[in-house]
């Protein structure tokens, strides 16, 4: 899209989302399904479209940390990780503040708000262009894989969303890592900024979140999912299973994340290759191992939930 059509397609965008309608548009993690967040019914239309749990809350998307002070409210460490990650790939859950105006369905009804100032320069544009914070989980089916490029939002959304914003392929190609703050720090999910990153900042460990309790997105046991099975830490591929591998030497693979093991390749290709996988129809995906460390947290948490069986489903 030449600069002019850019331009077009970011004020159009911010005119759908001042009327109440659903964008698409591109962060540096992934795609967003954007509406109005302080619009009850624009919201429920993300929930609509995406087929997502209401108790499962969202993400808001704000301009910058004066916009987040109006929504949360930030005590010193959470200033100090807003000041040390924003712009960027990084979510706070902060306790929701006073008069905060958002819808109810934001929150999921929890006392707490997750907040994100992006980095991407569209977001940003639409944001400073809508004057408004924009509810937006990632835009892909929920529980499915989440969308890296335009044509993955088209591909699983078609007429429902009533304008895709097309900025190309997304840069870190995995979530925002999201931390609460509403009292000790806690990592409720692994994302594009390592655990260590951050641990760094606050000059001290973060805890591990609860299971069973949702207090964020991306914190369901079955999310990311292909259509087809996916197991993990294989070393080939069994009859009928497309192999998915990281690092050099595996001459049987169907596609590879990194040949040369670099986490950061293999976390922005994550999603773009497990969609082009699953597009063959195989009886399954193999993924070989991924190291534990840095950005290796985040991968190997997307796909041990993308792994793990779905309620009501029957694996092909």
């Amino acid at each position: 899209m030449t600069g002019d059509g850019l331009s077009g397609a970011i004020a159009k965008a911010a005119q759908i989302l001042i009327e109440g309608g659903l964008v698409a548009f591109p962060t540096e993690t992934v795609y967003g399904l954007g509406a109005d967040a302080r619009n009850g019914r624009a919201v429920a239309r993300i929930f609509e479209a995406k087929g997502r749990p209401r108790f499962n809350p969202l993400i808001v998307h704000v301009a910058n940390l004066d916009a987040a002070r109006h929504y949360g409210q930030f005590g010193a460490v959470a200033e100090r990780l807003a000041a040390r990650f924003w712009p960027g790939p990084l979510t706070l859950v902060v306790p929701l503040a006073p008069h905060a105006s958002l819808s109810d369905l934001v929150t999921a009804g929890l006392e707490t708000v997750a907040l994100r100032v992006p980095s991407h320069p569209v977001a940003r544009a639409i944001l400073s262009a809508a004057k408004l914070p924009i509810a937006a989980p990632s835009a892909n089916v929920s529980g499915r894989i989440s969308a890296t490029a335009a044509e993955h939002v088209r591909d699983d959304f078609g007429d429902a969303v009533d304008f895709i914003v097309d900025g190309g392929p997304t840069e870190t190609g995995l979530e925002s890592t999201i931390v609460s703050l509403s009292r000790e720090p806690i990592l409720l999910r692994a994302g594009a900024i390592p655990r260590e990153a951050i641990e760094s900042a606050l000059r001290q460990p973060l805890i591990a979140a609860a299971k069973g309790q949702i207090q964020s997105p991306g914190q369901l046991e079955s999310h990311y999912a292909p259509r087809a099975r996916l197991r993990l830490n294989a070393i080939s591929a069994r009859d009928g299973e497309l192999l998915l591998a990281f690092g050099g030497g595996w001459r049987d693979a169907a596609l590879n994340l990194s040949g040369s093991g670099d986490l950061r390749e293999a976390a922005a290709n994550l999603f773009a290759y497990m969609r082009a996988l699953d597009s063959r129809s195989p009886a399954g995906i193999a993924v070989t191992a991924i190291p534990e460390t840095g950005l290796g947290e985040a991968i190997n948490d997307r796909l041990r939930r993308a792994a793990a069986p779905r309620m009501g489903e029957n694996w092909r």
